[in-house]
């Protein structure tokens, strides 16, 4: 029996490690669509590599639903399509070709966090869980049937990074459990609507990531959490200029909401019900690591000290 036959669309670090899952189910990937590796992203290794690696044809996508690549995957005729953190949403003319089905692997517990940035969201709601979820596409975004879920604990002081690489290993494994039972037909699927209702969070934008003193100590760490390094740092701003809060953890101490002082932790960071003790700051290009470095970067800033 001929190995059954998939286009992928992929980027991320859990695209990477999808792809790895299907190619060890056995399936073979007849192209993959992909984008080319920003600056800012170097933590990872992109599909690209394993795709090339595997001698699969590699595309780049920067418009994936144009008429040219609709063709070129009609003549393909693969039995899959899946997209594994693919940045373009899929017309619904290209849903139809293959003959076994198109998927998509989302990273949370669907029905729950629809649309983008799903794992950064449930840190800054504070979420003690989440997942990965593989479903039927529709053409609406993370809609159709579920075909599985991975559920994935999150540890009090996880962080993007961390939750991102525990999605990928979850995902790897997922992705490589299941295509036996979508090529054959014995797959359960879950309509979306039994679970209850569905909630939808848009792409982060900067202004998302800012620290407010009137946020408890609990949604400021969140923050942090959230968008912690590689990612672009939550951040104070202040009629004098802004500085990021790369790394900072519940302090013990005490200080008041929008003061700052020096404590046994280092420096502390005051909000509504309680302070931050802060690790690390940046200040433009600079890592600020030292508390003295911190509390004049802070008072520069026009942060008063308690």
């Amino acid at each position: 029996m001929p190995s059954p036959t998939a286009v992928v669309c992929a980027y991320s670090s859990v695209g990477t490690a999808a792809l790895e899952g299907l190619i060890g189910a056995g399936v073979k990937v007849l192209a993959l669509y992909t984008y080319a590796q920003g600056p800012d992203e170097q933590w990872f290794t992109p599909p690209e590599i394993l795709a090339r690696a595997q001698g699969i044809p590699v595309h780049m996508a920067p418009a994936f639903n144009e008429e040219g690549v609709y063709e070129a995957i009609r003549a393909l005729a693969p039995d899959f399509l899946f997209s594994f953190y693919f940045r373009e949403m899929i017309q619904a003319r290209f849903l139809d070709l293959p003959r076994l089905g198109a998927y998509n692997l989302h990273g949370s517990l669907l029905p729950k966090y629809r649309g983008r940035a799903p794992l950064n969201w449930v840190l800054v709601k504070g979420e003690a869980e989440t997942g990965v979820t593989l479903h039927a596409m529709t053409p609406k975004p993370d809609d159709g049937d579920i075909v599985a879920q991975a559920r994935l604990p999150i540890d009090w002081d996880e962080t993007a990074l961390s939750l991102t690489r525990k999605a990928a290993e979850a995902g790897r494994a997922l992705v490589r459990e299941t295509v036996p039972a979508l090529v054959d037909g014995t797959v359960r699927r879950i309509n979306q609507k039994t679970l209850g209702p569905s909630t939808y969070f848009g792409g982060r934008k900067p202004a998302d990531s800012r620290l407010d003193f009137a946020m408890t100590v609990q949604e400021a760490f969140n923050q942090v959490r959230a968008v912690a390094d590689p990612w672009p740092n939550a951040f104070l701003q202040t009629d004098q200029g802004a500085v990021k809060v790369a790394w900072a953890l519940p302090a013990a101490a005490a200080c008041p909401p929008g003061h700052f002082r020096l404590a046994p932790e280092g420096v502390v960071l005051g909000f509504a019900d309680g302070a931050l003790a802060l690790r690390a700051l940046r200040l433009g290009d600079e890592r600020l690591e030292r508390p003295t470095e911190q509390a004049r970067a802070l008072l520069d800033l026009g942060v008063p000290e308690a």
